[in-house]
This record gives C-alpha cells, structure tokens and sequence, in this order.
C-alpha cells in the first residue's frame, strides 16, 4: 500500500534536523505517544549524517482482530531513520525502515527535509516540509490488503503527533 505524508514544521531544516537527532527529544516524542515501552539510540549528529534507531512497544487493541492474530496483545515496532548530510540550504534526505519482528508487516519510505520560504527577508519566515513517501506491506495471502489498511492509520498518526510534538518545540 502507497503510503505519502507531507508534516510541516515553523522552522528551518537545520532546526528541525536538530531535534530529529535529539534523545531526550526523541524520548519525549515516544513518551506522549501510545507507546509501552520504548529504547532510542542515536549515531552521527545533524551537521552530518544520522541515523536513528528507535524500538517501541505498542498495544495492538485498536486494531483488527485479524492483525492481532498475528502480533498479540502487544508488538514490538523497530524504526530506522538514515538522514543524509545536509545540502548547503539545509535541506537533507534519508531513509525510514519499519520492521514489526515476527510479523510479515513492513515499510519503506524515502524521506525529505526541505526549506520553504515563506517571508520576502532573507533566513526569515522559513518553515520545513518533511516529506514521507512510501509502501507499507504486509506479506499475508488474501489478508496482506486488509492488514496494510489497518496498519496505516497507526502510522500516520504517529506521523502527525511527532508533526505537532516538533512544531511546539520548534514554537
């Protein structure tokens, strides 16, 4: 399933790199999440290349009974994030992986960080555009399109929390 997500941020990409590579960020992102548990480990910096490695517990209660066939109760989320070094405006790209062990459901996506002017001075009244797009799978005969259906809505939420989370930082 084709998954694309624009999240915009009051900042520049610079700014926004800054706290995509953050710990004690990334932690208060999962800690206002519906996460159960969480571990966040961070190589590289944002002047540079980073990748961000995030494994999570999430309830499975709101999904449908024929996807918590597969996970339980509750199931373990792995995130990888690889951001590219910045170009000389700021802007970056990366990677995001999504692995659910034990489970045939997984996601690709290239993603983007880039500069939006938005005032006439300029380095003022710039924002980011994080772009988001990719394909979720869940490698289930007869049931791999209903099982991506449900996984999706989780996942941009998330999307749109860590949108609103970031953006408040950013304030």
């Amino acid at each position: 399933m084709r998954l694309d997500v624009l999240l915009r941020y009051p900042g520049d990409p610079h700014r926004v790199a800054q706290l995509l590579a953050d710990p004690a960020v990334l932690d208060q992102l999962l800690e206002a999440s519906d996460a159960l548990s969480h571990e966040v480990a961070v190589e590289g910096g944002p002047e540079g290349r980073f990748v961000v490695t995030v494994d999570r517990v999430l309830p499975t209660d709101e999904l449908p009974d024929v996807a918590r066939r597969f996970v339980g109760a509750s199931m373990r989320l792995r995130q990888v994030d690889t951001w590219e070094a910045p170009a000389a405006d700021g802007s970056r790209s990366g990677t995001t992986e999504l692995q659910v062990p034990g489970a045939p459901v997984s996601a690709t996506a290239t993603t983007a960080l880039r500069p939006v002017r938005t005032g006439v001075v300029p380095g003022r009244g710039v924002h980011t555009e994080h772009s988001v797009s990719g394909t979720l799978t869940a490698s289930v005969p007869l049931l791999g399109g209903r099982i991506e259906r449900a996984a999706e809505e989780p996942v941009v939420r998330a999307l749109r929390d860590q949108e609103r989370e970031i953006a408040q930082l950013l304030g």
